[in-house]
């Protein structure tokens, strides 16, 4: 059984930055992918980033350049870095481990860019 908590969302004026970070219970943390996945008002929920058991990231094109996922598996603990934020990256961003028979997923954390 996997248990995801999330923290660092909040309000950030363009261009500014924050970190959010994941933080997992459970076993097996090093075999899973994980991702970040964001859902603004009106929206589906949009794949932001992955990152495999391999290190092997990916990002969405909208994200790419500003963006970077990375995770410690030492403290079972998931990361995104959100540099030169922009007002369309308001969402609520949820953190996901993808073990080999389903999906778990982190509460949500609200980041608000605007100035």
């Amino acid at each position: 059984q996997v248990q995801l908590v999330e923290s660092g969302g909040g309000l950030v004026q363009p261009g500014g930055s924050l970190r959010l970070s994941c933080a997992a219970s459970g076993s097996f943390f090093s075999t899973y992918a994980m991702g970040w996945y964001r859902q603004a008002p009106g929206k589906e929920r949009e794949l932001v980033a992955d990152i495999s058991r391999d290190f092997i990231t990916i990002y969405a094109d909208s994200v790419k350049g500003r963006f970077t996922i990375s995770r410690d598996n030492a403290k079972n603990t998931l990361y995104l870095q959100m540099n030169s934020l922009k007002p369309e990256d308001t969402a609520v961003y949820y953190c996901k481990i993808q073990s080999s028979t389903r999906s778990y997923w982190g509460q949500g954390s609200q980041v608000t860019v605007s100035s």
